[in-house]
């Protein structure tokens, strides 16, 4: 299957968004959108005015990814901003969690579920099997540039089983420090999305077209095990 990139919009230069997204229309596959509340993690990143900015401009399918402790307060708002997924933290749904994949559902937004590193896969298991994207935090939640936890590459073993074993349908995402030093470990382990930020892509080169083909170097001798 070919690898997939979601790029994490937080990382990329601010001062030059409609440059970048007009660059990335062209080049990725997803873009990723961090809402942060500085409550369930202690920092403050994107929003719905931005995501509605950046729809202007995008072409792709934009993933919200909800680091908030009530996700529920932000649906309405990022669905109608013209996010594609909602995807919540599975540790702030497990009181209403059928109830909000209802909402995204009626929303018209595909379903997203995010899990940290200290949460495991059989969390989730009620309602996997309803799950369109099923994002696994591979650092804790916050801040970019964060160094990888390879535990994590069970879960994703685990979460490639089961779909496989199941006929899930649910798209495997990684989030957190995909890179060339992880690229060839996430492969292996059944990652099919990977969102790349910092060290994965805007820091390559000065220019995004030249880092995107340094990106997608780095995966290809990865995946041959180089």
């Amino acid at each position: 299957m070919k690898p997939q990139f979601a790029v994490s919009l937080m990382c990329m230069d601010l001062m030059d968004i409609k440059n970048q997204l007009e660059t990335l229309n062209q080049r990725a596959d997803y873009y990723h959108i961090d809402i942060m509340d500085g409550h369930f993690c202690k920092n403050i990143t994107l929003s719905p005015d931005f995501t509605k900015a950046c729809s202007k401009v995008a072409s792709l399918p934009m993933d919200a990814h909800l680091m908030t402790t009530n996700p529920g307060d932000w649906l309405e708002p990022l669905a109608a901003a013209g996010a594609s997924y909602l995807s919540p933290h599975a540790e702030t749904i497990n009181t209403d969690a059928f109830r909000t994949l209802n909402r995204i559902e009626q929303l018209g937004c595909k379903t997203g579920v995010v899990l940290n590193p200290a949460t495991p896969l059989d969390y989730i298991r009620h309602y996997i099997e309803r799950i369109d994207l099923l994002t696994i935090m591979t650092v804790d939640v916050g801040y970019s540039g964060q160094p990888f936890i390879p535990q994590m590459l069970q879960k994703i073993e685990q979460a490639a089983e089961l779909k496989a074993k199941k006929g899930y349908t649910y798209q495997i995402q990684i989030d957190g420090s995909c890179n060339k030093d992880t690229f060839q470990r996430l492969n292996n382990a059944g990652a099919e999305i990977y969102v790349v930020g910092n060290t994965g892509l805007f820091r390559l080169d000065p220019d995004l077209n030249k880092a995107y083909d340094r990106m997608l170097a780095d995966f290809e001798q990865a995946a041959k095990g180089g």
